[in-house]
């Protein structure tokens, strides 16, 4: 496993560092019924915080922080038993109930303590050995490091076809993401301060983090099978992410209803050119039934679909302008390292 020279200062502030002390690395999972991996996540990452503190890239204090994001199986229970072994790198945070995946992500950022954070899923699709070029372009001077998929091939045709073109559309709306990025990724000490200062309830941390503005990166990486269990994210909740992505980052879907009733206000008047066309030089005529029936049902549909997205729109307002909490952690527990300061 590669190293790197630890600075003596700073990249970011310039502020000098202390004398011969690397920095501590918190790896963040938000985990939700995965009981089935949990083991082989927990022995994977700990392993890795071991190899890392070895050469010197990480120091000893250094951390793996589970999130269990309301799990009904015994994910719970096994983190508690990781972070009760002797010499454990293995912290859990216990949500009051589930939150879903973002905000047991940003509990994680949030709570977490170290220098340096990283986030991943517990399912073991991310290449975990890019962790170290994540450090290596952090000592660069990188605040964010995103992990790029290289290649989708380990998706379905619908799966490679939905998400590359999710990801375009977003782009055309005006949202700044990282193509190919999911929530892989690593974040200074001050990156995650900065995020702090975010108060939205509504949350896509694939849109937010690049309005962060700090200097950033990417590494590729090849994304692996799920190691074991199901995945936490099926058709319903991909799409009710993504409809949260775009409707909290662009506002184009309102400016779209404007064009949108031009549009049929335009083809009402075509319309009933038509119609009257049809009355004056032809014996085919329905009475009543052109002028009546197609402009109900057009002007109805798009009155339906404008109410609907600016329903959505007013139900985020509402839901922000409450500032309820986004999370309560119900437990949380630590282990302790050898070789850790008090």
């Amino acid at each position: 496993m590669s190293s790197s020279v630890t600075p003596t200062t700073d990249p970011r502030t310039q502020a000098p560092l202390p004398p011969s002390r690397p920095p501590t690395l918190a790896i963040v999972v938000p985990c939700y019924n995965e009981q089935e991996v949990l083991p082989e996540t927990t022995r994977r990452l700990c392993q890795l915080l071991h190899d890392l503190v070895q050469c010197g890239q990480i120091d000893e204090a250094s951390r793996v922080w589970f999130i269990d994001d309301g799990s009904r199986d015994r994910t719970w229970q096994l983190i508690d038993l990781a972070a009760g072994q002797p010499d454990s790198r293995v912290c859990g945070i216990k949500l009051s109930r589930n939150r879903g995946h973002q905000i047991a992500l940003l509990a994680g950022l949030l709570t977490a303590q170290g220098e340096i954070l990283v986030s991943v899923d517990a399912d073991l699709q991310d290449d975990l050995n890019v962790i170290p070029k994540m450090l290596d372009k952090f000592s660069r001077g990188h605040d964010i490091v995103y992990g790029v998929r290289s290649s989708r091939d380990t998706d379905t045709f619908f799966k490679r076809l939905s998400a590359e073109g999710y990801y375009r559309l977003l782009q055309r709306l005006g949202v700044e993401v990282v193509f190919n990025h999911a929530d892989y990724r690593l974040m200074s000490r001050r990156a995650v301060e900065a995020l702090r200062e975010f108060p939205e309830s509504n949350l896509f941390l694939r849109g937010l983090i690049p309005q962060l503005g700090f200097p950033t990166t990417t590494v590729t990486y090849e994304r692996a099978e799920r190691y074991a269990g199901e995945s936490k994210y099926p058709l319903g909740k991909m799409l009710a992410l993504a409809w949260q992505g775009i409707t909290s980052f662009s506002a184009l879907p309102l400016r779209a209803i404007t064009a949108l009733g031009v549009t049929v206000s335009v083809l009402s008047v075509g319309m009933g050119v038509w119609a009257l066309f049809i009355r004056l030089f032809s014996e085919h005529a329905v009475p009543g039934w052109a002028s009546i029936v197609i402009p109900l049902f057009l002007i109805s549909g798009v009155q339906l679909l404008s109410l609907g997205i600016i329903g959505e729109y007013l139900a985020k307002i509402f839901i922000e302008t409450k500032r309820r909490p986004l999370f309560f952690i119900e437990r949380l527990v630590r282990g302790d390292a050898p070789g850790e300061r008090g």
